[in-house]
């Protein structure tokens, strides 16, 4: 009969971790390389398609607008600052500041995704006129799949955190939440550049 040994008593451990030892950050962190590839692709079309024409964009296409698109870039840097107090409220179990602070996360960004709607239509251009819009469009358009399923998952964690059931686990995964908000946020600044700003210097 064979015997077994305990080889150690694990039961004292916690059941949650923040930041690199837990391993759904591990999990964000690869969303989020995958993510930002496929971003780089579509910025390096964009650029591809920009080098074949002498005029950037192609005439008779309109420059883009800058006004919706730099009022809405200008609100998602801000909203990382918002999105900090959500993080720092889950790194002290403040169930009241989590709550609070993703309900207004919530609010921004259905403004930002209003705001996209009108991003689309600075453009001057449809997706299928030529290369430049079809390029313009499919990075727009992409970053904009980010933000969507960014605010829905926001929104679930904030009704989680305000009717339950609440488990202590819950604040690790709001805290991940809040690091994918970061690189949505942080990453349309340079597109916002590219797209929008760029071609008024071509």
């Amino acid at each position: 009969m064979k015997r077994f040994r305990i080889a150690g008593d694990v039961s004292a451990l916690p059941t949650y971790a923040f930041g690199n030892r837990n391993i759904h950050w591990w999990g964000t962190l690869m969303f989020m390389t995958i993510e930002g590839m496929t971003i780089a692709v579509c910025a390096a079309a964009y650029l591809y398609v920009r080098k074949n024409f002498e005029a950037w964009p192609p005439p008779p296409t309109p420059l883009p607008d800058l006004v919706i698109p730099t009022i809405a870039a200008v609100l998602m840097v801000l909203s990382i600052a918002m999105m900090t107090r959500v993080h720092v409220a889950t790194r002290k179990m403040d169930l009241r500041g989590v709550q609070r602070w993703l309900v207004i996360m919530v609010i921004v960004g259905i403004v930002l995704v209003a705001l996209r709607w009108f991003e689309f239509k600075a453009l001057n251009t449809r997706w299928d006129s030529n290369a430049y819009g079809s390029t313009a469009w499919a990075t727009v358009a992409f970053h904009s799949t980010l933000l969507l399923f960014e605010v829905v998952e926001t929104a679930v964690f904030a009704a989680l955190m305000l009717f339950g059931p609440r488990e202590k686990k819950h604040f690790t995964d709001v805290e991940d939440d809040a690091v994918y908000w970061y690189f949505m946020a942080a990453i349309w600044v340079p597109l916002y550049v590219l797209v929008y700003v760029s071609p008024h210097f071509a």
